[in-house]
């Protein structure tokens, strides 16, 4: 005889929860009892719904995090935890969107829906998951793109000074994604929130929020929620990279984030170390940067880089969060206080700065024209700071000289103005050519300004040629050399008038 299988009885799904009581609150974290079974970075919820996570544990208590405000949190409450680690809504909803540390929007746009949930604190992928990196993530700086040249799934380490111009850096890599298909995620830690404003204020009128992420945690949110948020920034990222794409995420800063985990690990009775900083700070950023790299392509293929943001404290990079974060990256750009009150901006230090990916991630065009740049800024500072004590140089080393003004000045870059691949290789063929050391400052600044445009007016598809190749064959070189003495011509000529 057969059983009818729609008499089967359907047994619902069960979920086991603890349930503790809260014992005490203070300053961002609650003491609670009654959950033995919990583990580290586990969700909590209070009776309120307010959500919290296991940071650590005492032989009678457990030590809880609060998302949210204390508040409303009383000795006494009822807390339950629920069986999964703590973790954040991801998806392409995010996409134009900003959000606090939990994924919660606070854009005023309404409810996100995610596509997915991930954990937090999540491993990262494994050696054999990974590819090496091989493909530049143009920033628009010329600088960097020539000099400290930084790969999709690189970790490109941003240290100065407050008020130096890093995150500028940050925001120029960001805007210069336009059209690229890169995914860039912009992590606001423990600074105040008008800058942050006006940071997304600029970031809307570059047009750049149809490929953003903003992951915001200001100085006046709880703790907790500064701690969390460049892992949320990252989770999201994971998301993203997951399905094939490119990432770009910038944290500003991991100094304040640093600041905010020792002020939580002495509320929790840590044991100081160097600097009150808990013995646990290295794996506190080891384990965020890990999370950076490419995938393999039968993973999808996808990319995260990181271009995490440290301040100094007059100039000192050795610092030891400073340093930290310096031998956990890839490389790192050292802003110089000295270097930005001169007007040399972006403010980089070429003596310290270096990228440990370097030139394989150039195209061929760019990998020739940047041969021997940083030996030649490094000597012509020298003879600068040389001509203070000498007066009389020979006609060679004053030719290197001039030069050399002519490199620092093409180095020179407005913020938030980033170039395309075209312009720069087209102005660094022209230094390359010795075309621009001739030049006074004034006419330097003027075929900066205008010769691009004058370029797209006589060969309006040369540039997307430049690009698409990616490197300088005879006949394009020779177009260039064509356009140069078009150019000159036309400028002699308008000298000659105003003159008559």
């Amino acid at each position: 005889m057969k059983k009818n299988s729609d008499s089967a009885i359907k047994i619902p799904t069960l979920e086991v929860k603890e349930v503790g009581v809260v014992k005490e609150v203070k300053r961002g974290i609650a003491k609670a009892v009654g959950l033995p079974s919990c583990i580290y970075g586990q969700l909590v919820e209070f009776k309120n719904g307010i959500k919290g996570m296991v940071i650590g544990f005492n032989p009678d208590e457990t030590l809880v995090i609060i998302f949210g405000d204390e508040r409303n949190i009383s000795v006494g409450d009822r807390l339950t935890t629920f069986s999964e680690l703590f973790h954040v809504p991801v998806g392409d909803a995010f996409i134009g969107r900003i959000v606090e540390s939990t994924g919660e929007p606070i854009d005023g746009k309404g409810d996100i829906n995610p596509s997915d949930h991930y954990p937090v604190f999540r491993e990262a992928s494994g050696v054999m998951a990974r590819e090496p990196i091989t493909e530049p993530l143009l920033t628009g700086t010329k600088i960097l793109d020539f000099i400290i040249p930084i790969g999709k799934g690189q970790r490109e380490l941003i240290v100065g000074d407050r008020k130096t111009g890093k995150t500028s850096i940050g925001l120029d890599a960001i805007i210069n994604q336009k059209n690229r298909d890169v995914i860039c995620i912009f992590c606001w830690i423990g600074g105040s929130y008008a800058a942050f404003e006006n940071f997304i204020y600029i970031l809307k009128q570059k047009g750049v929020f149809s490929y953003l992420v903003a992951v915001c945690a200001p100085a006046a949110s709880p703790a907790a929620e500064q701690y969390l948020c460049p892992y949320t920034a990252t989770a999201i990222g994971e998301y993203f990279m997951n399905h094939g794409k490119d990432v770009l995420v910038v944290f500003d800063d991991l100094t304040k984030h640093a600041w905010v985990y020792r002020q939580m690990s002495l509320l929790l009775e840590r044991p100081p170390g160097r600097e009150a900083y808990p013995g646990d700070i290295f794996f506190l950023h080891s384990q965020l940067m890990e999370r950076a790299g490419r995938l393999k392509s039968e993973l999808g293929g996808g990319t995260m880089t990181f271009l995490p943001i440290a301040e100094t404290l007059q100039g000192d990079i050795t610092g030891y969060i400073q340093s930290n974060l310096v031998s956990m990256t890839d490389g790192q750009i050292y802003v110089n206080t000295g270097l930005f009150y001169e007007g040399f901006k972006p403010a980089i230090d070429l003596g310290l700065s270096v990228s440990r990916i370097g030139s394989k991630v150039q195209c061929p065009a760019i990998k020739e024209l940047s041969k021997g740049l940083r030996l030649e800024y490094a000597q012509y500072r020298e003879m600068l700071r040389l001509t203070r004590l000498r007066t009389r140089f020979s006609e060679e080393a004053m030719k290197r000289m001039e030069r050399g003004r002519a490199l620092q000045e093409i180095l020179i870059q407005e913020n938030l103005d980033p170039l395309s691949l075209a312009e720069e290789i087209v102005l660094f063929y022209a230094f390359h050519r010795n075309i621009l050391q001739v030049l006074p400052p004034e006419t330097l600044r003027r075929f900066q300004e205008g010769f691009f445009q004058f370029l797209l007016e006589r060969e309006s598809n040369l540039p997307e040629e430049i690009e698409k190749r990616g490197e300088l064959t005879q006949d394009i070189t020779g177009r260039l050399d064509k356009l140069f003495v078009e150019y000159f011509k036309g400028l002699k000529e308008e000298q000659k008038g105003k003159k008559e």
